[in-house]
């Protein structure tokens, strides 16, 4: 070879800066070219989660049991909260349920920038992956603690419990998909303001804990005082959790408005999110 001749090099991948400010900077077609990562990501999360633990993946399991029997004597048993007819074991393992995958999402998701940012500042890769795979990671989770909440339900069905679950049952996907919108959503937001103030990290779960009592977890819809159900149901996790128990409890204080706006409220979250998510992504090596 001459010192003359040149020598050509292919690329399977080019990278190159994102330019403007528009209102997405999200390649589709690179987050699909990525799924081996996502994959990888998602099988971390649940090898190491738990990694160290005695009882292991148990955890998920023995969690929401836990907590639905801290819920059924506090709540049940001294407080005496109504629960619409329904016995109260499963009446909050059903809230517990669905409470663990949004909580876990968005507490995940929310430290997505402080997590991983050494990671982040020393290779490319499409940063959106990272909260893709957090929420795969909570639907597996979620359908681990659903098989509970079904052989529960089965039991109490067929125990003489009054328990008429209904079409809407088959809309469970749909609920989930509302719930992982909402929960993704509220998580890209959090995680571009803990990018720059670390203090909301600290005050996270304090935030998520608040959520939930502001939520129908440990009270039914129906029992909210008149003055307060505009509050209640402005919060887009009510209509959730109040679909889920009504498609199998049969019973509901949702209207179908009510779950429309707060399909709406999701959809507006989860795009503002994506906006706060892209444009701190490319100045958050600066701030974390």
């Amino acid at each position: 070879m001459n010192s003359n001749s040149t020598v050509r090099e292919s690329w399977d991948i080019v990278i190159k800066p994102v330019h403007g400010y528009g209102w997405f900077n999200i390649n589709i077609i690179e987050i699909f070219r990525n799924w081996y990562l996502i994959f990888l990501f998602v099988r971390r999360d649940f090898v190491i989660f738990y990694k160290q633990t005695v009882l292991g993946p148990l955890w998920y399991i023995i969690q929401p049991l836990l907590n639905t029997l801290v819920f059924t004597v506090v709540f049940g048993q001294v407080a005496k909260i109504p629960t619409d007819g329904i016995p109260p074991f499963i009446f909050y393992l059903s809230g517990t349920v669905v409470w663990g995958y949004f909580s876990f999402c968005v507490s995940q998701t929310g430290n997505t920038f402080v997590q991983h940012g050494q990671l982040f500042g020393k290779v490319y890769f499409p940063r959106i992956t990272v909260p893709i795979s957090i929420a795969i990671t909570a639907v597996f989770q979620f359908i681990i603690q659903f098989l509970i909440f079904l052989g529960f339900f089965l039991y109490f069905k067929f125990s003489g419990s009054t328990l008429q679950p209904n079409i809407y049952v088959l809309t469970v996907p749909l609920i989930i998909l509302h719930m992982a919108i909402l929960s993704v959503g509220i998580g890209l937001i959090i995680s571009g303001a803990t990018a720059k103030y670390r203090d909301l990290r600290i005050a996270l779960g304090f935030i998520i804990q608040l959520w939930m009592y502001l939520t129908p977890i440990v009270y039914p819809l129906s029992e909210v005082p008149e003055r307060f159900r505009l509050i209640i149901l402005l919060n887009p996790m009510t209509a959730v959790v109040e679909s889920f128990r009504g498609a199998f409890f049969g019973v509901s204080s949702l209207s179908q408005i009510d779950l429309l706006i707060s399909i709406f409220m999701s959809i507006i979250l989860f795009i503002i999110g994506l906006v706060i998510f892209t444009r701190v992504e490319k100045t958050f090596v600066d701030t974390v």
